[in-house]
């Protein structure tokens, strides 16, 4: 079975509430109605005009409606947002009249509405660009408690099971953090256990990769990866979490039992990680695509997480069928 039906059978088993900006879009209207035929949803909020809604659905194809639809510029809503996010913002300058224009946002709109409960998450990028969406997110939502920066992460779905016997793994950051410091790599491990918590529902074994392991060579290139991982562990043994990590490790010292054991006899992991923190962004994101290409791994996301509520991006070249997934992975996180 794959990773997308075991999620869908999550999600189905507690449904929530999720809204979607972009309802001027065809194939988030025809996610929209997936996801409340497949039960994935206990609501799904598209965000639009009467006209722009009933244009979407006209040329995806969309006949009968299952979700429901909030004409957002014309909400009651509207003004209230508008008041409230002035208030939040107005140590930044923020001023009423700029308060109003950045409500006109769907994104900012509907992100507010994750804010005020009225939405458990949110799923956009089909047209808003990846930076309008992590703005919306940090200025209406703000981290999780105890996490100082957003991330992503992929879901990678694997054709062949690891030596250790998984079939799916998480690789962070792939998709939003460049250059992350030592601090910053242990917030997005953390990050991605709580992630892989909620999609996959098994212990968290974070692996901090480099090209060296346990000091097999030396560079300064390798200290934050080193003060990273003994960073985690140590916030893991004070906080009490129900997370291994280790680091630094070579990909096949993380993954491969019999590597780790000549290599890192002595790792916590023993080759059987199942999360890999990338040291930096251009690791991250050409690792996940190799995977996804040579070893044929369906890859899903970028999933945004450290955020105080989940909100998920789309690629602008997404299918309906991407949405879905998406929507799917937005309840996982919410329950």
């Amino acid at each position: 079975m794959s990773i997308l039906n075991t999620l869908i059978e999550r999600a189905q088993k507690n449904p929530k509430v999720i809204v979607l900006p972009e309802g001027q879009d065809p194939r988030v209207v025809v996610a929209a109605n997936k996801a409340v035929e497949n039960k994935v949803v206990r609501k799904a909020i598209v965000l639009g005009s009467e006209k722009e809604i009933a244009e979407a659905c006209a040329k995806g194809g969309v006949a009968e409606r299952k979700f429901e639809t909030l004409d957002y510029l014309n909400s009651e809503l509207f003004a209230d947002f508008s008041a409230e996010f002035c208030k939040m913002r107005e140590k930044k300058g923020m001023t009423p009249e700029k308060a109003t224009e950045t409500m006109k946002s769907r994104i900012y709109f509907g992100a507010m509405m994750c804010r005020r409960g009225i939405a458990d998450g949110l799923v956009a990028g089909s047209i808003a660009s990846t930076a309008d969406m992590l703005r919306a997110a940090f200025h209406c939502i703000g981290t999780a408690q105890g996490i100082k920066i957003a991330s992503s992460c992929f879901v990678m779905d694997l054709k062949t099971p690891t030596d250790s016997g998984d079939d799916v793994l998480l690789f962070a950051d792939c998709g939003v953090n460049p250059n992350p410091t030592a601090e910053e790599l242990v917030d997005i491990a953390l990050a991605t256990g709580a992630t892989y918590r909620a999609l996959i529902g098994k212990q968290p074994k974070v692996a901090f990769l480099s090209f060296s392991t346990k000091g097999s060579a030396d560079h300064e290139i390798l200290n934050k990866v080193k003060e990273a991982a003994a960073l985690a562990q140590e916030k893991i043994a004070n906080e009490k979490l129900d997370i291994v990590a280790d680091g630094e490790l070579q990909a096949d010292a993380a993954l491969v039992p019999g590597v780790a054991a000549a290599k890192a006899p002595n790792s916590p992991l023993a080759g059987g990680a199942n999360i890999l923190i990338f040291p930096d962004l251009n690791a991250g994101n050409i690792c996940y695509k190799l995977v996804q290409r040579l070893a044929k791994a369906d890859a899903y996301g970028p999933i945004l997480q450290g955020l105080a509520k989940p909100l998920n991006d789309l690629s602008r070249g997404c299918v309906a069928d991407d949405i879905f997934g998406q929507i799917v992975i937005t309840v996982c996180q919410a329950g």
